[in-house]
């Protein structure tokens, strides 16, 4: 039997052992190492050097057993069994059956966002880390404020609709000198249970996702079934 298919009994991984895993787990979700930064709230020379197989603290495995969201977040600090071959390609079919990969690209005017909230139909707003209190009440501010204008976007003016971008971008503006960047994707949905002779209404969701300024990545994976505002 190949041993590569063979995974090992459970026991304290070394530091090196820990970073092929992390290494492993981030490949697996194709995530760049500035992504599982700012998902884990680690920077991302942490995390080249545990992926290098530099000791890693208690806490910095927590953060990352927490964003590969392992159930126990201890588990990269306990007795671990290292996957086998076989174990990691069907995780990873799991993984790419589950999540679709979408490109990003960055959000930089309010009137480039008006222009994209009233393109979709419906959208999924989220920050990738946590934000600071400050800007996450911005950025849900924000939210707030262009979902009530796609739902009655037509009843505006063009004057209007000038003013509208203004708001949109002081907010984008104020984001950013918080130290948060907003980028957007979008996917097209099927919406609707599947009933005889009625088809699901396809409909086009927007993502904009706020990252810290400097770690904006070109695409994300994001899951295939998602809560949809």
């Amino acid at each position: 039997m190949d041993p590569q298919n063979i995974a090992t009994p459970p026991r304290q991984l070394t530091a090196a052992e820990v970073g092929a895993c992390v290494r492993l787990f981030r490949e697996l979700r194709h995530w760049s190492q500035e992504q599982l930064a700012e998902i884990s709230g680690l920077n991302v020379r942490t995390i080249q050097r545990v992926e290098q197989g530099s000791s890693a603290s208690f806490d910095t495995r927590r953060a990352l057993a927490r964003a590969f969201e392992f159930e126990d977040i201890d588990a990269l600090n306990k007795p671990f069994s290292v996957p086998s071959t076989e174990e990691l390609q069907a995780a990873q079919a799991d993984f790419e059956r589950e999540h679709i990969t979408l490109a990003m690209s960055p959000l930089t005017s309010g009137r480039q966002l008006a222009s994209l909230v009233t393109s979709c139909e419906m959208d999924l707003s989220e920050p990738a880390f946590e934000l600071p209190r400050e800007a996450a009440e911005e950025f849900a501010v924000l939210v707030d404020y262009y979902r009530d204008y796609r739902d009655c976007h037509d009843l505006y003016s063009e004057t209007q609709k000038l003013e509208v971008y203004e708001d949109l971008q002081r907010h984008v503006d104020a984001l950013r000198a918080l130290g948060v960047s907003l980028c957007h994707g979008s996917r097209k949905v099927r919406v609707g249970l599947a009933q005889p002779g009625i088809d699901p209404l396809i409909a086009t969701v927007l993502y904009v996702v706020a990252f810290r300024v400097g770690h904006e990545p070109a695409q994300i994976a994001t899951p295939k079934a998602a809560r949809i505002g």
